[in-house]
């Protein structure tokens, strides 16, 4: 069965880290591109970050996460991560990986046919 599920989140208080994992079964994750989402709610999914599939493994970032969040890929683990530091407020969602047979990196959704399930990060003093 192919399927990503999502795990790390959690409550943190502002300023805090947390580093969300998303592990890949019946598929080769090194394959694909794969994106972070986030969603609020009453809010519409947002991208977040994304890394391409490629050898040098390029990365984007929303404006609002520059700086502050890493995307990276661990193949050999079949794993991509999240790490989320100097955390806000405003970060609180669902966050969400997705992965796309598609080349390259994109925030679009519509650029992704495999979803997680979503782990939930609560930031809050």
């Amino acid at each position: 069965q192919v399927q990503l599920v999502e795990s790390g989140g959690g409550l943190v208080q502002p300023g805090g880290s947390l580093r969300l994992s998303c592990a890949a079964s019946g598929v080769r994750m090194g394959s694909y591109a794969i994106g972070w989402f986030r969603q609020a709610p009453g809010k519409e999914r947002e991208g977040v970050s994304c890394i391409s599939e490629s050898d040098d493994g390029s990365s984007y970032y929303t404006d609002s996460v520059k700086g502050r969040f890493t995307i990276s890929r661990d193949n050999a683990k079949n794993t991509v991560y999240l790490q989320m530091n100097s955390l806000k407020p405003e970060d609180t969602a669902v966050y969400y990986c997705a992965a796309s047979t598609i080349a390259g990196c994109s925030i679009a959704p519509s650029h992704y046919a495999l979803w997680g399930q979503g782990t939930q990060v609560t930031v809050s003093s």
